[in-house]
Formats: C-alpha cells, structure tokens, sequence
C-alpha cells in the first residue's frame, strides 16, 4: 500500500517498519508463553519484557521500576496521571497547556483534577509567566506536552522543568510526538509518555515512565493482575513491546541524521506553501523536524482534501483524535487564530520512509489544487 499511497500523516501513525515487525513477531511465534506464566517457557518471555524494560531504563535514566508497558498511549496518558493522583490524593488542580491531547485532558478529569491551561500566543510557546505566577500562588503538578502532535512547536522544557522544581513539584510530559524524532531530555521529566506506533512499531505498545517520587505500591491501572510490577494488570503484548524496543533501538541509532534530512525536507515543503500564500504556524518557533501545520489561502479545505486523496496523498487537518470532526483546532484557537482561520489549517507530517519524489508529487499537487480552488 505504502507504494501506492504518498503518505504525509506520520504525526496520526508511522508506517510500520515491516522487516523489524516481522523479526519481533518470529520471536514470539516461536516462543509464545504467556509471561505470567510459572514455568521456565514463560519465565523466559518475562525475561524478554524486562530486557526491553531495562533497555528504557538506560535509554532515559528513569528506574526500571517506574517503567511500565501498556497497549496504547492513551492507556498511557492515563497511568500517567494515575501516578500523578496518587502521589497528591487530596490535589484538585493540576497545571497543563493548550496544547495536549485529548486523552490527557480526559485523564485529568477521570482523576477528579481540574486543568489549570497556561496562557500562550502565536508562538504557541506556553507563558512561563504565567507559569510563574501560577506556581507561586500555589504550586501544583504540572503536565506540558514536549511537543505539539499539530504545531509541531517544542516546549521551553528546560526553564519548565526549572521553575516547576523549584516549587517542589513534578513535573511530567506526553512525549509521544517528539519521541524518537527529537532529543528528550530526560533529566528535565519526573515522568513521561511515549508510544510504538508513532516510530513505526506497530499499535498495541504505549509506555509510562515515573521516578521514584511518583512510584506507590497502589499505583495500578487496571487492577486484577500482578502483571506489570503489579502497576497494569493483563497479558503483556509480548510482540508489540519486542517491537517498540526494536524500532526504538533503531530510530535513536539515526536520529542525528533523521533530524538534518527532514529539516531540510521541511525547509523545501514550507517554502512552496508561503509562495501558495499559506501561512506557516509557529514558523519560527522550536519546531519538530518532521512537522508543518499550516493556513490555506482557500475556504475550500473539504475539496482540497479529496482532491489530494484523489492523488493518491494523505495529509490531515490536525490530530488523529479530531481529524474526523471539522471543528477548529482548539490549539490555534488558544494561540489567538479566529475559528475561520482555525477551520482552513492542514498538518504534514512525514518521516524516515518519505521521497523527495513523494514531496514533488505533492507540492506540484498542492500548486495545481489551490490554484484551480
């Protein structure tokens, strides 16, 4: 399919990455036994669970008991902020941006917390200002995405991470977006999101990482099982966590080069786009290398998309969770951008499988279906 189909949707899913697919599942097809198991067989496929375990353990200098498997990243999201709760049970109010997404405003309400949404701009650069004058009325948790699933826009982690510390509280990041396209800094998280199908391994794999400070014996979503440290109950996904160490291993091996060759794919896409008359957003902010989102001069954003699906190109017009519902995306609107503005933006994304034929198809596609529009 994927030599048929020109694919600028990465940000939604990376295309799976077959070969290493394939070797995870060989794996297991051989050695099928339930991890939970008593015998040495399944003793055996725990050990591969704790090998990747341990693998994400050195990979980010979080404790590989703080490490926990699940089958999505929302699922993710979600024991996340469970950690987040129990380590502040009588907390109502937890600092967040505009920015996240939907599972993890959903996970702040499944929690009894109430959003705290940080001020931003065109920049779509969270206020540390108001940070600041947040924490000092009351310091609270605080929950910022490392980087837009639509802007693409890397958050100031750094001074985030200084000024939530110095109040003497956690602070935790959905970095499923920026993992494996960016360098994390690790050192800056008290916890953190990332998924395997976002760097092409596949769905059926999400991880949550947490220090020590976030790790409680009651910490558990779902309960019923011992599985997981006793953290998530239910049969691991054996192939799906071989794959996600798998590509993980792989994508960080080339990430410097990763970042360089898409830069310079972004460069060329959005330079085409501004002579169309499309505005770039955030254009000059910290930006993911594999990301665009971006104004159309046209109204007619429906027919421009059937018009590039015709053409055999996927594009989207923001994140998965809300590509289907044309409303505004509620991240341009926190940035200041009106509801018709809102209402004319698409995202590309692309990544380590995407042409440079792929980006003449689309660009000469982009001229030919705004022009006529």
């Amino acid at each position: 399919m994927m030599n048929k189909i020109h694919y600028f949707d990465y940000n939604a899913s990376h295309p799976p990455l077959t070969k290493i697919i394939q070797e995870a599942w060989k794996e297991y097809s051989d050695e099928f036994y339930n991890p939970s198991g008593a015998t040495r067989f399944s003793l055996g496929n725990q050990g591969k669970i704790e090998e990747a375990r341990n693998f994400f353990a050195k990979e980010s200098l979080f404790p590989s008991e703080g490490i926990v498997f699940s089958s999505t990243g929302t699922e993710a999201n979600f024991l996340l902020v469970a950690a987040i709760r129990q380590r502040f049970p009588d907390v109502k109010e937890f600092i967040t941006s505009s920015f996240e997404h939907a599972s993890f405003y959903s996970a702040l309400e499944f929690f009894h917390f109430e959003p705290k949404i940080l001020k931003t701009d065109f920049t779509g650069i969270i206020s540390l200002t108001h940070l600041e004058e947040i924490l000092k009325l009351s310091p609270l948790p605080t929950g910022i995405i490392y980087a837009g699933n639509e802007t693409g826009v890397i958050q100031p982690m750094e001074e985030v991470s200084h000024l939530v510390r110095s109040y003497g509280m956690p602070l935790v990041s959905d970095c499923m977006q920026a993992f494996g396209k960016i360098f994390i800094h690790y050192n800056l998280l008290d916890g953190m999101t990332c998924s395997g199908h976002k760097i092409g391994a596949g769905p059926g794999s999400g991880l949550t990482t947490v220090r020590e400070i976030l790790i409680h014996s009651k910490w558990q979503l779902p309960g019923g099982g011992n599985q997981e440290n006793g953290h998530r109950a239910g049969s691991e996904n054996l192939p799906s966590i071989l794959s996600f160490r798998k590509l993980s291993e792989y994508q960080i091996e080339r990430l410097g080069s990763q970042i360089l060759s898409r830069i310079q794919m972004r460069t060329r896409i959005e330079s085409k786009l501004k002579e169309l008359g499309c505005e770039i957003v955030a254009e000059n902010s910290p930006r993911l290398p594999n990301t665009i989102f971006t104004l159309l001069p046209i109204e007619e954003l429906d027919f421009l998309m059937m018009g590039l699906e015709e053409k055999s190109i996927l594009i989207s017009t923001g994140s998965s969770c809300k590509s289907r519902s044309r409303e505004p995306a509620a991240s341009l609107l926190s940035m200041g951008y009106s509801k018709d503005e809102a209402l004319r933006a698409i995202r590309i994304s692309f990544g380590s499988l995407t042409t440079n034929a792929e980006i003449d198809h689309l660009l000469i596609s982009l001229e030919t279906l705004l022009n006529q529009l």
